[in-house]
C-alpha cells in the first residue's frame, strides 16, 4: 500500500473516530447524568431514613456490592438460600473459556485470583492462535456449502437466460440474505424467547457478539433463571458458527476488492500507455515540424602513434633443386564439385592487421607450387548415350 493512500486511510479512520465519540457522547451522556442523579437522591434518602448509617459506611458498603456483582454474586441471594445457579458451574466456566479463545470478553465474569490470572495468560496466547485455525476451517468448510447450493440457483437462473452479471448480483444478494436468516435473525428470536429481551435487545446481542465487540451488558445465559447447563454451550457453538459466516464474507469483500483494485490498475495502465504513446507521436510531429536536428558533435579521438612492428626473420634463399621427371597423368576419378572458395588461400587476421599498419609482411619461399587436382572430363550427351554414372570409368 503507498504511502499516500496509507496516510488517506488513517485519517479517515481518525475522522469516523471522532464523529462516533461525538454522537456517543450527545446521546450517552445525559443518561449518565440521569442515573448518578438517581443514586445520589437514593443515597440521600437512605441515610436519612437510618441516620445510625454514616456516609463513608454506605459507600463503602456500595463499593463491596459493585466488587461482589464483578466477580459473579447475584444480589438476589443470601448466604442462607441455597441457589444451583453460579457463575463458575462447568457450563459457564466453558462459555467463558469460549469468550477468551474468540476474544469476545464480555467482562460480566472477571479473574479475581492472582492463578486464575497468571493461567488465563498462556490460555489465551495458546488458544486464540488454535481457534483462529478452526474458524478458517469451518469458515471454507461453510462458505462452499452456501456457494454450492447457491450454484444450483444460478444454475436455474442461467437456463431462464438470465444475463450472467444480474445472476451474479443475486448469488451474492442470496449468500448475504441465507447467512442472515440463519445466524442473526433466528437467534434473534431464540433469545427473545430463552431472555425475555426486547427484539432490539437481542440483536443488539447478537451484533455486538458477532462482531466480537461484547462489552458485556447483555450476556446470554447470565440471568440466575436459566439453570440448564447446556445452554451456554450452545450459545458457544452459534457463536463459532456465526463467526465463521461473517469471516467467510469478510473474505469474499477482500476479494472482490482485490479484483476491484487490480483492474483498476490494469486500466490505470492502459491510460498511462495511451498518453505516453499520445506525447510520443505529438513530439515527433514537432519535430518533424522543426526539422532534422544537428548531428551531435563527435568528440575528437587523440593520435596514437603505430606499435611498432614485429621483427621479420631472414629468409635465405633456395638453391636451385633439380628438375623432376614428369610423371604420366593420373585417369581421372570421380570426385565431389569444386566451389569457387575452397582453392582460395585463407587470410589470417594477424597479417590484415599488419599490413593496415603498414609493415612488411613475410614473404613464403620461392617454390613450385602445387598443381591443381585435374578435373573430370565432361563427356557430351548424345540421344541414346547412358548418363556419366552408368559409364564405367
Amino acid at each position: 500500500m503507498r504511502s499516500t493512500t496509507l496516510l488517506a486511510l488513517l485519517a479517515l479512520v481518525l475522522l469516523y473516530l471522532v464523529s462516533g465519540a461525538l454522537v456517543f457522547r450527545a446521546l450517552e451522556q445525559p443518561h449518565e447524568q440521569q442515573a448518578q442523579r438517581e443514586l445520589g437522591e437514593v443515597r440521600e434518602k437512605f441515610l436519612r431514613a437510618h441516620p445510625c448509617v454514616s456516609d463513608q459506611e454506605l459507600g463503602l458498603l456500595i463499593k463491596e456490592v459493585a466488587d461482589a456483582l464483578g466477580g459473579g454474586a447475584d444480589p438476589e441471594t443470601n448466604s442462607t438460600s441455597n441457589s444451583s445457579h453460579s457463575a463458575w458451574d462447568l457450563g459457564s466456566a466453558f462459555f467463558f473459556s469460549g469468550t477468551i479463545i474468540t476474544t469476545i470478553g464480555y467482562g460480566n465474569v472477571a479473574l479475581r485470583t492472582d492463578a486464575g490470572r497468571l493461567f488465563c495468560i498462556f490460555y489465551a496466547l495458546v488458544g486464540i492462535p488454535l481457534f483462529g485455525i478452526l474458524l478458517a476451517g469451518v469458515g471454507d468448510r461453510l462458505g462452499s456449502s452456501l456457494r454450492r447450493g447457491i450454484g444450483h440457483i444460478e444454475a436455474i437462473f442461467l437456463k431462464w437466460h438470465v444475463p450472467p452479471e444480474l445472476v451474479r448480483v443475486l448469488s451474492a444478494m442470496l449468500f448475504l440474505l441465507i447467512g442472515c436468516l440463519l445466524f442473526v435473525l433466528t437467534p434473534t428470536f431464540v433469545f427473545c424467547y430463552m431472555e425475555d429481551w426486547s427484539k432490539l435487545e437481542a440483536i443488539y446481542f447478537v451484533i455486538v457478539t458477532l462482531t466480537t465487540v461484547g462489552f458485556g451488558d447483555y450476556v446470554a445465559g447470565a440471568d440466575p433463571r436459566q439453570d440448564s447447563p447446556a445452554y451456554q454451550p450452545l450459545v458457544w457453538f452459534w457463536i463459532l458458527l456465526g463467526l465463521a459466516y461473517f469471516a467467510s464474507v469478510l473474505t469474499t469483500i477482500g476479494n472482490w476488492l482485490r479484483v476491484v483494485s487490480r483492474r483498476t490498475r490494469a486500466e490505470m495502465g492502459g491510460l498511462t500507455a495511451q498518453a505516453a504513446s499520445w506525447t510520443g507521436t505529438v513530439t515527433a510531429r514537432v519535430t518533424q515540424r522543426a526539422g532534422p536536428a544537428a548531428p551531435p558533435l563527435e568528440k575528437e579521438r587523440p593520435l596514437l602513434p603505430p606499435p611498432p612492428c614485429p621483427a621479420q626473420p631472414l629468409v635465405r634463399p633456395r638453391s636451385p633443386s633439380p628438375p623432376e621427371k614428369a610423371q604420366p597423368p593420373s585417369p581421372p576419378t570421380a570426385s565431389a564439385l569444386d566451389y569457387p572458395s575452397e582453392n582460395l588461400a585463407f587470410i589470417d587476421e594477424s597479417s590484415d592487421t599488419q599490413s593496415e599498419r603498414g609493415c612488411p609482411l613475410p614473404r613464403a619461399p620461392r617454390g613450385r607450387r602445387r598443381p591443381n587436382p585435374p578435373r573430370k572430363p565432361v563427356r557430351p550427351r548424345g540421344p541414346g548415350r547412358p548418363r556419366d554414372k552408368d559409364v564405367p570409368v
